[in-house]
Order: structure tokens, then sequence, then C-alpha cells
């Protein structure tokens, strides 16, 4: 028994002639024989929409609440496909996650799913028909709805695979696949046919905006094939996501990714010392607040370093409150910060076995006088902090070094 999963994104079930084409993709697969189950995002903006009603309600929202009032967007996009595929003769009907159930553990707003109950859709897609299975959400041991967060849809899509052993889990979204970085900065970047679950994991961590890491991790760990395609020009070929080759380790470097999403705090003057790091990092921690890049220099009398940080920059002033807070915890000296920089990342499972991806890098950002302040490297990862006016400037001519358009 061939399934295969297919994902379809708010964008791609954005209006009502979206959703019409939506339809049509999906009855292209029961043409070749899959049995198919559809996994559906909200319709474009209905999610923003109900978020801002709920502010406008109360500012602090009961949480099992918010989750019911967001999972509403789902069924309404599941509703529209389920009633276009009966129009044009298939039979087709929209599955709530309690239907079904998908059910969950952890807390409202982030949960996890934790099993699927196959019964009910295995009975109706072996009767023919075609399941719309709303995304993003699942039901909890209290019988509450719950919310996966952010990229839950894909997250669902991945799972979903994962229980039903479907032979693909497809993406589909309004561009046409992975990118070797952002087209919309780099005209003559390239689309990837195939990508390493590794490298697409460090290209959508580092900024690539076409999957979300939590759903690269899922597929990783599941082994689940991944496919992302465009479901306005649904004819064009996609990217696939898959284990790592020999294939993919010709390719030093695979793609570039960045983020004008960051800041820097820097202490000055600590004292370096065992458990000094845990003082810093644990109450940022406490606070939910996710550090990125790290980088400590040592005094040349050995006492004292400083240290510096990068983290999203929505959570900057959040963090220097907690770190004034814990001034005297630390014992750091000066306190600096900066919101004017951004992250810029070479990925490429290659690296592994090709020398000279960081000299490139340097001579090419030295050429331009762009300066490095911070570095962290991985087997297939270099990560650069610069001032974010030099963003567009860098990416283009690194593309343009490690030959990318070609």
């Amino acid at each position: 028994m061939k399934i295969v999963v297919l994902k379809f994104g708010g964008t791609s079930v954005g209006n009502i002639e979206r959703i019409k084409k939506v339809a049509k993709i999906i009855t292209t697969y029961k043409k070749k024989k899959f049995k198919v189950i559809v996994v559906s995002s909200a319709m474009s903006g209905i999610t923003n929409d109900l978020i801002k009603k709920s502010q406008k309600i109360s500012s602090s929202f009961d949480q099992a609440e918010y989750d019911t009032l967001l999972a509403s967007g789902e069924q309404i996009s599941c509703a529209l496909i389920a009633g276009r595929l009966n129009e044009i003769g298939y039979k087709s009907r929209s599955w709530l996650s309690w239907q079904i159930p998908i059910i969950t553990n952890g807390p409202h707003k982030a949960a996890r799913i934790a099993k699927i109950d196959k019964k009910k859709i295995l009975k109706y897609i072996n009767s023919g028909g075609i399941p719309i299975i709303t995304g993003f959400q699942g039901i909890d041991d209290n019988f509450r709805i719950t919310t996966l967060g952010r990229g839950g849809t894909d997250a669902s899509a991945i799972m979903i695979a994962k229980f039903f052993d479907a032979t693909n889990c497809v993406i589909y979204t309004d561009v046409e696949g992975v990118y070797t970085t952002d087209p919309n900065l780099v005209k003559n970047a390239k689309k990837i046919p195939q990508i390493s679950y590794e490298e697409m994991l460090e290209l959508a961590s580092q900024g690539a905006k076409v999957l979300q890491t939590r759903s690269v991790e899922l597929a990783m760990r599941k082994k689940t094939k991944l496919s992302v395609r465009s479901s306005i020009k649904p004819n064009k070929s996609g990217t696939l996501v898959t284990e790592e080759n020999s294939k993919l380790e010709n390719n030093t470097v695979s793609g570039i990714a960045y983020s004008k999403d960051e800041a820097k705090i820097t202490l000055s003057k600590v004292l370096d010392k065992p458990g000094v790091s845990s003082k810093i990092f644990g109450p940022l921690s406490k606070g939910n607040i996710n550090v990125d890049m790290i980088l400590q220099n040592v005094s040349q009398d050995g006492k004292y370093a400083n240290l510096s940080f990068t983290l999203p920059r929505g959570d900057l002033e959040k963090a220097l409150k907690i770190l004034k807070k814990e001034k005297s915890s630390i014992g750091y000296r000066k306190i600096n910060s900066s919101n004017n920089i951004s992250k810029i990342s070479v990925v490429g499972v290659g690296m592994r076995s090709h020398a000279g991806v960081a000299q490139t890098l340097f001579e090419t950002l030295g050429k331009n006088k762009i300066n490095i302040q911070v570095i962290t490297t991985s087997e297939i990862k270099i990560s650069i902090l610069i001032d974010d006016q030099f963003t567009d400037l860098a990416v283009q001519k690194l593309h343009q070094a490690y030959k990318l358009h070609k």
C-alpha cells in the first residue's frame, strides 16, 4: 500500500482559487494510485487574526482557550479542501485532530505528538477516501485541544507520515524548493535538487525559512523521506531532503543562510573561574531566552574574561534586565549590547572532506572590507557575525565566491 502525505501551508490555501489548485494537485496523486492523506494549515492571515482577537479580549488569555481558538483556523481550510474534492467527484472529508485522535503531551501552545490512532484513517483511505486532517494540533489527556507551536503543521505531517509508514511526505509551499540562498536577495540563486537532513537542519536553524528547524529534526529522527514543492507551480520539480550520501559530499558548500534578527551582549571583566558561565546562562535559560553564538576572550593575567554571545533581537531587553539583576552574582564589570548585527552561515557536508572553505570566506569578506565580529564552526557549517549594513553584500559576494550559481 503506497501512502503519501501532502502538507499544504497557509499561502497554498490562502484563497478559493488556490484551494481549487490544491484539490487538483491532490487528484494527481490519486490518479497515480497513491492512498493520499492531506494535512492543511489555516488560510494565510487567519491565525494572526485570531491571535489579535485574543489579545483584545485579554492580556493573559487562558492557554487552553487560546489553543482552542487558534485550532479553529485549520478547520476552515480543511472543510473547503474536502468540499472542493467532493465537488469534482472524489470522496473526501475533513478530520479534526480529536476525531482521529492525535494524542499530544506537553504544555499548551507547544505540545508534542505522542500517538496517532490509525484505525479510522486507515479504514477511510482503504475505502477510497481522501482524509483532510487539521495540522498544528492534537488533543491531550484531559480531552483539551492543544497546538504544536511554530512549524506545527509541518510537524503534524511528518509525524503522520511516520505513523502511517508513508513512502513520502511532500511539503507544499509558495516556493519551488530549497535554494542556495534567498532568491529575493541573490537573483541567480539555484534550486537545490537534493540536500541532506543535516544540511537542511543547519540552513533552517540559521535563517532559511522554507522549513522549520523542528520539522527537519523530526524528519531526520524518524527517517521520513521529505520533499519541498510549490503549490503555485506544481509541475516544477522540488527539493528532496534525505540521508547523506556520497553524491551530496561532492558539493563543498550547499547553501548560505542569513539572519538579521540578531543581537549581541558583551560582559566585560568577568572573573575567569568555574561556575561563572552557569550564573550567566542559567537565569537566561529560565527566562526562555535562547543563546546562540558564544565567544570568550581571557585576559593576559588569566584572572578575567570578556564574554560575548548572541540571541534573538526581540529578547535583548529582557536579557539585559535579567543580567543586570544578576550582576552581583556574576561579578562582571560592564555590560554592552548591540542590535545592529546579522549572522551569515555557510553550510555543506562537503566541508568534512574539502579544505579551503574558511579561507574563501575570509578572503571574500576581506576584499569587500567587511569585518567579522564573531566566528563559530561545526563539521558542516561556518557562522559569522557582521554589521547588519553589510548583510546583503556579504551574502551576494559569498554566493559568487563559492560558485553556487553554477
